[in-house]
């Protein structure tokens, strides 16, 4: 086992209707005033926005709005919500969205409590000192963000997208009632459920050490989300399926599913980032049309991680170790294909060209500094093989 430190200080409230609660929990953050921030105008016609405004009201919390949020968030938008914050004297963030919604938020509140620009941080120039704190009312489960360290902007010139981390941005607090995604449409429910699969995966193929417990509590997760995924795509109006989708979309990128491991792998976020950067995919989509070209690449050099996934998350149980590890991703992939994933870059939608391709290898190599992954560290012409097997 590795020595860790597992830091999770967001408050959760989690179940139906717990979004009513959202003008008592600001209140007890003693604010002056907040940003009420989100994505499009779906928020508004939902009545949920109108809510969370009545809500505040009823508390006496002053507050001004900033809508816009779109996927794969934009430093534009950031931009713009920093200026806002400092004009209006604004001292929280209410991030009412998904990750991408989160995400905005935690980027304007680095840059209002930092000099310089923001994107520095993303931009791996410097780093954070502060951040405004935020809270979260979720209303996609996908991204994890309402309770992790990390958030992902994309940078309008160059559609260059970068991650950041720092325990400073994590949420005050987050209010989750999954009875909010149940109007999401099939294809973001199946982005959402990859992403969360995704985020343990991304901590479960790792080479130098593992933990039993931290494992076990993987592998159910994986199961979970594989098992309610089904569910949804058959019963999108499931309300088990909705909570525990949810609840594991927080547990996924916590921090939880890599306790004791050897550093995370994340390279087909690193793939993804790119390809999203270029193109503007959905996210979830993106992973799974990079993930089962990157595990074969690299299933070889993580061969007992990939035998055992297979056995205990995909239950295949016949053949040696390669073969049952393949068969892993085989299934894996065929359940992409079954909740209405890409398994390439073709059924993305997409046909880059050599250039292209070239290009995101470029991008990649230079946004991790040259290399990346623990399951295997991969170089840039690692990287290239990889894209273009994806093709």
């Amino acid at each position: 086992m590795n020595s860790f430190q597992y830091y999770t200080p967001t408050k959760v409230v989690f179940g139906s209707d717990t979004h009513l609660q959202v003008g008592k929990l600001i209140k007890e953050q003693n604010c002056r005033k907040v940003l009420l921030h989100f994505g499009g105008q779906s928020a508004r016609r939902s009545g949920l926005l109108d809510i969370i405004e009545t809500a505040l009201q009823a508390e006496g919390i002053d507050y001004v709005t900033l809508g816009g949020v779109v996927p794969n968030p934009r430093l534009s938008l950031v931009h713009q919500g920093i200026a806002l914050c400092k004009q209006e004297q604004v001292d929280f963030i209410l991030a009412v969205g998904g990750g991408s919604v989160i995400d905005s938020a935690k980027a304007i509140g680095y840059g209002v409590t930092n000099d310089g620009d923001v994107w520095d941080f993303y931009d791996r120039k410097r780093h954070a000192t502060a951040c405004l704190p935020i809270g979260v009312v979720l209303t996609i489960a996908a991204a994890g963000s309402e309770m992790s360290d990390s958030s992902v902007i994309t940078k309008d010139e160059g559609g260059i997208k970068r991650g950041y981390s720092s325990n400073l941005c994590r949420p005050k607090f987050a209010v989750m009632n999954p009875d909010l995604t149940m109007t999401l449409p099939d294809y973001q429910t199946a982005c959402g459920c990859t992403d969360i699969l995704m985020h343990t995966m991304e901590r479960y193929f790792t080479n130098g050490g593992h933990m039993e417990l931290t494992d076990t509590l993987a592998e159910g997760l994986m199961r979970t989300v594989m098992k309610y995924g089904l569910v949804l795509k058959d019963d999108p109006q499931n309300k088990q399926a909705r909570h525990e989708i949810m609840w594991a979309g927080s547990l996924s990128h916590n921090g939880l599913t890599g306790c004791g491991n050897a550093g995370n792998d994340f390279a087909t976020h690193g793939f993804e980032h790119e390809l999203s950067g270029m193109f503007d995919v959905a996210h979830g989509a993106g992973l799974a049309a990079v993930w089962g070209s990157w595990a074969r690449y690299v299933c070889d050099n993580c061969l007992d991680r990939f035998y055992r996934y297979a056995i205990n998350v995909m239950n295949v149980t016949d053949g040696d170790p390669k073969a049952v590890a393949l068969a892993g991703i085989e299934k894996t992939e065929a359940w992409f294909r079954a909740i209405g994933m890409p398994t390439n870059i073709k059924e993305l939608g997409l046909s880059p060209t050599p250039a292209q391709v070239e290009e995101l290898a470029e991008k990649f190599s230079i946004a991790c500094g040259g290399k990346k992954g623990s399951a295997m560290v991969l170089q840039k012409n690692d990287m290239l093989a990889i894209y273009q097997m994806a093709l």
